[in-house]
């Protein structure tokens, strides 16, 4: 779709357009691509958390999971490493660790040349758990994205990209 079609109507073009009804001085063209953002983020968030749901997970769960996953064999990484990759604080972290100790998805284990330092380590159970999640949320974000043909889904992700390079910078 060109600029020039006319796309679907949807509950940002209406607030849109009482906005230019009470305010046609402002530029509301901002205003309608962060609340059409907002509003996909919460439709395609629940989509996203009942797959974690559907496996006894939490989002947060799952992100430490794939985290420790990602990071390859032998699947291990310290608190702090953790908390840097998933931007989490130090006392958010060891609550989500708690619980998937807890859950024997992961084990906690002293650094043994330094008593003060600890890694995280995936269990074998953590492993079949994110990778059957994994293999599920793929599959589930791309039913979410069917909607769009393969150009406006590259397009999409260059798009989120530019604008995610502005705030994440090396």
């Amino acid at each position: 779709m060109t600029s020039t079609d006319q796309p679907p109507t949807d509950a940002m073009d209406r607030m849109i357009a009482q906005w230019r009804r009470e305010r046609p001085d402002l530029d509301l063209e901002a205003m309608a691509i962060f609340g059409r953002l907002g509003r996909l983020t919460a439709h395609l968030g629940a989509a996203i958390d009942r797959t974690f749901a559907a496996r006894g997970l939490q989002r947060g769960e799952y992100d430490v999971l794939a985290a420790l996953r990602r990071s390859g064999e032998p699947f291990s990484l310290t608190p702090s490493a953790l908390s840097d990759t998933l931007m989490l604080s130090r006392a958010g972290m060891t609550n989500r660790l708690d619980r998937l100790e807890s859950a024997g998805l992961i084990n906690r284990r002293h650094n043994q040349q330094d008593r003060r330092s600890m890694h995280i380590d995936l269990t074998p159970a953590g492993l079949q758990l994110v990778d059957e999640t994994t293999t599920a949320h793929v599959a589930n974000e791309t039913q979410l994205l069917a909607g769009l043909s393969a150009d406006q889904r590259l397009s999409l992700n260059d798009l989120a990209r530019t604008l995610l390079g502005q705030f994440e910078q090396a």
